[in-house]
């Protein structure tokens, strides 16, 4: 009776792992052999993987190079044998529908909505090919953001992820518009604008009813407002504290842009979920950042951006220059002091300050301040992840995760720089590019 039972079962498990591999076989498979695969930034990366993804995500990870026709004879194989495999990167500080230059300003007056949008899906192109398969948009308009999210989603446009952010400002502060005539001003002002408690609540609702997916506040003011107000801190404590509040309540994370240690504190103070640049941060903001599980979003790429524009001369508007040359050079320099305190640290750019599809320059500018090449990757994979509530989904090629998945010949646990030149992007299972 024991030898029946054994023989029962052993046919059970037969008939249940060729139902398993005939499942995968009706599905859309795809098999990867990789040389070298980063599958859990912050574990070792282990040569001669195969990687089996089903309908988009990752089905499992195994040793060894297991032939695709084990999963039948419709598997689409990809050959990594010679490269490094590792997660799709992801830019939690981008601002997709713009990029700075020459002439940028007399531009905005000449597109159209239509050439904006337009205009994004073309720099959404970019930022998929250089590696980064989510993004985190940090202010736009906010119509065309949700298209672009959208169209993505569904397929109709090949771009990263997008995470749709919407900026809260106090008026005249980082966020406003300024430097027009004041006609331009008043038609241009946006209604999540907004002054007091009651009326910022009011704005944060208002984001959230037209799709916001984070909200982003200016806590400070920035280098990019044409205007001579400093960045020192703008919007008010209770200002900040309704932000943080509704919100939340409404499941909404909240980003602040910050530069000073004030307005930094401030908003840790509040409740903010992330710090944006974060540049004069000091001892009491990184004992803050800890209490709160907060994370810094370092941009030092957008720093070192100002800094070459306004050393060039294409910063025309002597307030913007002299804040350049300022903040920007005392990002770069003051980052460090986070990373080495401990902070958790997300990767972002603020892309459309540097050009769409450079964002890897972000990791070469970590690595000069002092960041060891395995912390930039995870906080471009698994930290980033965390910081979107995504971390279920992204971050890592573990079996139920989406198939973002990138690939370099190098190794940049020994060079970051190879970040630079990405040969293969998948994203959710569709291959975007193969060199």
């Amino acid at each position: 009776m024991g030898k029946l039972k054994q023989s029962l079962m052993g046919a059970l498990l037969a008939a249940t792992s060729i139902a398993g591999l005939q499942g995968v076989a009706n599905a859309d498979t795809k098999v990867i052999h990789a040389g070298k695969l980063l599958a859990v930034p912050g574990e070792a990366a282990k040569k001669q993987q195969t990687v089996i993804i089903v309908d988009g995500r990752i089905k499992e990870v195994r040793d060894g190079y297991i032939a695709p026709s084990e999963f039948g004879n419709d598997i689409k194989f990809v050959d990594l044998k010679n490269s490094f495999v590792m997660p799709g990167l992801m830019d939690m500080h981008v601002h997709i529908q713009m990029e700075l230059g020459p002439g940028n300003d007399s531009e905005k007056l000449r597109l159209s909505a239509a050439d904006i949008g337009m205009q994004s899906v073309y720099f959404a192109n970019k930022t998929l090919m250089a590696g980064f398969t989510t993004v985190r948009d940090m202010g736009n308009e906010y119509t065309h953001i949700n298209a672009l999210r959208d169209g993505v989603e569904k397929g109709w446009i090949a771009g990263p992820r997008v995470i749709a952010g919407r900026m809260v400002a106090a008026t005249g502060g980082h966020g406003d518009i300024d430097g027009m005539r004041h006609d331009l001003l008043e038609k241009y002002t946006s209604s999540t604008i907004c002054d007091g408690a009651d009326n910022c609540l009011r704005a944060v609702r208002e984001a959230v009813k037209y799709g916001a997916d984070v909200i982003k506040i200016t806590a400070t003011g920035g280098v990019l407002s044409d205007t001579t107000t400093g960045t020192d801190q703008q919007m008010t404590d209770s200002e900040m504290k309704a932000i943080m509040d509704t919100a939340h309540g409404l499941g909404r994370r909240v980003a602040a842009h910050a530069h000073s240690a004030g307005g930094i504190n401030a908003a840790l103070r509040a409740g903010v979920d992330s710090i944006e640049h974060g540049t004069y941060a000091d001892k009491e903001s990184i004992k803050l950042f800890k209490q709160n599980d907060a994370f810094l979003v370092p941009t030092l790429l957008a720093g070192d951006t100002v800094v070459q524009m306004a050393k060039a001369g294409t910063i025309s508007s002597p307030a913007i220059r002299d804040k350049a040359l300022r903040v920007g050079a005392d990002l770069v320099e003051n980052f460090g002091r986070a990373y080495k305190g401990g902070v958790k640290i997300a990767y972002g750019t603020d892309s459309g300050v540097s050009q769409h599809g450079t964002n890897a320059q972000e990791a070469v500018l970590m690595k000069q301040a002092g960041m060891s090449e395995m912390d930039i990757i995870k906080a471009a994979t698994v930290v980033a992840a965390e910081l979107a509530d995504m971390s279920d989904s992204l971050g890592t090629i573990e079996s139920g995760k989406h198939a973002d998945i990138i690939a370099v010949n190098g190794n940049p646990l020994d060079n970051i720089a190879e970040l630079l030149d990405v040969d293969f992007v998948m994203k959710a299972g569709t291959v975007h590019k193969n060199q």
